[in-house]
């Protein structure tokens, strides 16, 4: 199973934000600690993040051909971006969207996704190891 890891605005700051909500991991560690979850997992991931929607809607057109399923962290894009919805609905595999911090615990704005309605499911709060139960799910998924 071919899966893309799809990271959106500012978590390439991770280690540099709030620790409290986003832990003190880098995108680096991250990113390392997927690749491991996957290969014991058996799964092919690609992690790619961007401060661009557009280039984030580009990654979501590219996954039509290339992924299996998705792995979907936008940031605050999760919360107004219409395009990456738009983007996203031609994608006919299972999505997983997570969030590092409780965004249901933290500002409204916050606790609306755009993305509601096109993921298999939502993962809040687990910091990284969110990351690591969306591998599962998907793992989980491909072996039923």
């Amino acid at each position: 199973m071919r899966i893309d890891v799809l990271n959106g605005v500012n978590l390439d700051l991770l280690g540099r934000r709030d620790p409290a909500q986003y832990g003190d991991g880098s995108l680096q560690d991250l990113e390392t600690q997927v690749y491991a979850w996957a290969r014991e997992l058996g799964l092919q991931v690609r992690c790619r993040q961007t401060n661009h929607e557009g280039e984030y809607v580009e990654f979501l057109h590219a996954a039509l051909d290339n992924a299996d399923a998705l792995v979907l962290n936008p940031g605050a894009w999760s919360h107004y971006s219409w395009a990456i919805h738009d983007a996203l609905e031609p994608f006919s595999g299972p999505v997983v969207e997570v969030h590092l911090s409780d965004v249901d615990g933290r500002e409204t704005w916050r606790r609306a996704s755009v993305l509601e309605g096109l993921t298999t499911e939502r993962i809040i709060g687990g910091g990284i190891n969110g990351y690591r139960r969306a591998l599962a799910v998907l793992a989980e998924r491909r072996d039923a």
